[in-house]
């Protein structure tokens, strides 16, 4: 790399005929500085040490730096790693980077090697101590609960908002996603929830026989789906079916930098975007649950009149006999409270999306194991209050 004196104010314009590559640092009258790259930058000719060209910038300490081209006549990727460190280093040190004299070509290969962040190395040197491993996990865990109450905290406040009809949203994105939620998951809701019927009945079968009350086949199948099983496995449905859906859909609309679009337009996007979603996904999950409490029924009731030859008369009168409303509705509640959880897990972990196809795939895996978290947890919580107040 050649570094002028600063009051030398010749153009660099290169010699291609050499074969030799050339970064020149020079500045401006403008007072800014710009280097200035002639030649051509590839990996077969020579070209200066991409250390040297970055030291040269940092000893001239530039508030403001050009980047510009100067009988350039052949580049390949040594030239995008190069003006990628400089502007990584611009970043780092507070520069002000110009790259608007540079080809289009080579803006828009440079845009797009920065817009993915670098890969952090595997560390080869000492091991982290299990001290600073803890307070790491401990401040990382802090960051994400405040991010999930300062979520929660807006879509609060959107809800209240369209309470009193001011929401900005689409009445029809509300329906597309009733139909994304509700109709498309009937095939695989009806899957697992006959086989969840199926198996409490065998299970309960095989122990209920060696005492004589087979009958009570009924009675432990139609509780367990009622007033848990049928919401619990509902949900842990929807939470890898919509919840992943929905952090894919606002992950890739982060990556495509939608997101920010609707924020530049003075459109909130958990309003236009978390509602709807919040919405279907609230008004379907106790149909779903109730669909799934039917099919987990029949589930028991093929094995207990198929297996264990209870009439079909008796087995739907022992059903009926045992389950009461007070059953019925801890389900159903359950069943709301899941899909609001589903629905903010997935939301929530689209939106702390990076920009990147990987990015977008986490935050799906994510929203799923929030999601799937925040039911047992949920359950627990439901399960204990209703042991309380004798529900």
């Amino acid at each position: 790399m050649t570094d002028p004196d600063p009051e030398d104010k010749r153009a660099a314009t290169g010699h291609p005929d050499t074969g030799v590559a050339d970064a020149v640092l020079r500045e401006g009258v403008d007072g800014a500085w710009e280097l200035i790259l002639t030649g051509p930058w590839t990996r077969n000719h020579t070209r200066p040490d991409t250390a040297a060209v970055l030291a040269g910038i940092r000893r001239a300490s530039p508030r403001t730096l050009r980047l510009r081209e100067d009988h350039l006549t052949a580049w390949d990727s040594s030239l995008l790693a190069l003006l990628r460190r400089i502007l990584l280093a611009g970043n780092e040190m507070g520069w002000e980077m110009e790259v608007s004299r540079l080809r289009p070509g080579i803006r828009e290969l440079l845009r797009l090697a920065t817009a993915v962040p670098e890969q952090e190395p595997v560390s080869t040197g000492r091991r982290e101590g299990v001290l600073s491993w803890l307070g790491r996990l401990a401040l990382e865990q802090v960051s994400a609960w405040w991010d999930g109450v300062g979520f929660l905290g807006s879509v609060t406040l959107a809800c209240l908002r369209a309470l009193r009809g001011r929401a900005r949203f689409r009445g029809r994105d509300v329906w597309l996603m009733l139909g994304a939620c509700g109709p498309d998951a009937l095939p695989i809701i009806s899957l697992i929830s006959f086989l969840m019927g199926l198996i409490l009945a065998f299970v309960g079968a095989v122990q209920l026989r060696l005492f004589g009350a087979e009958i009570y086949v009924a009675d432990l199948v139609a509780i367990g789906v009622v007033r848990a099983m049928g919401a619990i496995m509902t949900g842990i449905v929807m939470a890898g079916r919509s919840g992943a859906a929905f952090a894919a859909q606002l992950g890739t609309m982060e990556v495509n930098e939608e997101i920010d679009a609707f924020r530049t337009m003075g459109i909130d996007p958990i309003e236009f975007l978390v509602l709807p979603r919040l919405l279907a996904l609230t008004l379907m999950m106790p149909l779903l649950c109730l669909y799934a409490d039917v099919m987990g029924i029949l589930g028991g009731l093929a094995v207990g009149v198929g297996l264990m030859r209870i009439g079909l008369v008796q087995y739907v009168v022992e059903t009926r006999r045992i389950v009461g409303l007070n059953d019925l509705g801890v389900g159903l509640f359950m069943s709301v409270v899941f899909g609001i959880l589903i629905a903010l897990a997935g939301c929530l972990r689209g939106l702390q999306s990076g920009r990147s196809s990987a990015a977008v795939g986490q935050a799906a895996t994510r929203a799923v194991v929030t999601g799937i978290v925040w039911i047992v947890v949920a359950t627990a919580i439901i399960t204990v209050l209703c042991n309380a107040l004798g529900v």
